[in-house]
């Protein structure tokens, strides 16, 4: 919750000056609000577009026909079927993924698969359903259960119009919460699966869902160093995406990271379809010739490798003890 935070401390750090008598320890404590407040802003001064950014330049101009991408939490008990269908319907995207749909979501997307032939359905009723629909041409796609058999990730082999190749990650990990799971293990270890699977392809990649966890935690910050992707909010805005009705407690816990070869062209947030979550729209185009995002990529410290595995191989077992 460091954005309400930094809110919070906004308001009193001067309010502080006017009210209460500033002597002994009091100034102790105002010295570390204003570090507080200093750390806060540069963690979130890199998500706003004064944060200096390469991904937008093409430099070579070698790049395929753009992508658009909807995914979204589309909350098992929301039954506002057709608000969602019209969105898919009004934006046209090639590929979108939804995550928590059941078999009711399965059964009211169906008039979607006349224009989207293409599809992978994981149809659960446990909150973690996940439907892969797109247009472009699928030479394969894969369900993973990386750390337990109810929680599903959809791996799909994309082709664009013109020829270009790509993975297209789909993840929605549990999250820590009383009617969740008692620890994040299980979601760590879910997502630091994906990124070592991830790091090593040769076809660009693009990984989306809900994350339940926020860009700048630490198991995010891991996960990108472990895939060596980019996070795509960079210098695009902070996108909070949950909860959708509460907007004090409003948090961006739906992420897209992306490798070297993708360039994000939009990333954005569409209004909502009754849903605690917000549907994220993206476009992106690949282009293989240009190197202008490698310095954006970062590597796992020596430690951090240890800790990645570590984590991994608490989540697996983490289902085991709770069978």
């Amino acid at each position: 919750m460091r954005l309400q935070l930094l809110f919070l401390q906004l308001i009193v750090f001067p309010l502080t000056f006017f009210y209460v008598q500033i002597n002994g320890w009091m100034w102790v404590l105002q010295g570390a609000q204003a570090a507080l407040i200093v750390f806060h802003l540069y963690i979130f001064v890199r998500y706003t577009k004064f944060w200096r950014s390469q991904r937008s330049k093409d430099v070579d101009g070698k790049k395929s026909e753009q992508v658009r991408v909807i995914a979204c939490n589309i909350y098992q008990y929301n039954t506002e079927f057709q608000r969602f269908i019209d969105l898919i319907e009004k934006e046209d995207p090639d590929v979108f993924v939804t995550m928590e749909s059941n078999a009711a979501w399965e059964e009211a997307m169906r008039p979607l698969e006349k224009a989207y032939p293409n599809y992978q359905k994981v149809t659960l009723e446990n909150t973690y359903g996940m439907h892969l629909y797109t247009r472009l041409n699928m030479h394969r796609v894969e369900t993973h259960y990386f750390v337990s058999d109810d929680l599903p990730s959809i791996e799909a082999e994309l082709e664009t119009a013109d020829g270009h190749r790509f993975i297209f990650f789909a993840v929605h990990p549990p999250p820590p919460s009383p009617t969740e799971e008692d620890n994040s293990k299980e979601r760590d270890g879910d997502l630091l699966s994906v990124a070592k699977k991830v790091r090593d392809y040769e076809l660009p990649v693009v990984v989306v869902g809900d994350f339940n966890n926020v860009a700048w935690a630490r198991a995010s910050i891991l996960f990108k160093k472990t895939s060596e992707l980019i996070d795509a909010r960079i210098g695009r805005g902070i996108l909070a995406t949950f909860h959708a009705k509460y907007w004090l407690f409003r948090v961006p816990l739906d992420l897209l990271f992306h490798c070297t070869a993708v360039f994000i062209d939009k990333l954005f947030i569409y209004p909502s379809i009754g849903s605690d979550h917000f549907p994220v729209g993206c476009t992106f185009h690949i282009n293989l010739h240009s190197e202008v995002q490698e310095e954006e990529v970062k590597q796992l410290e020596e430690d951090e490798e240890e800790v990645v595995e570590e984590l991994i191989e608490e989540g697996k077992k983490e289902e085991s003890d709770n069978r």
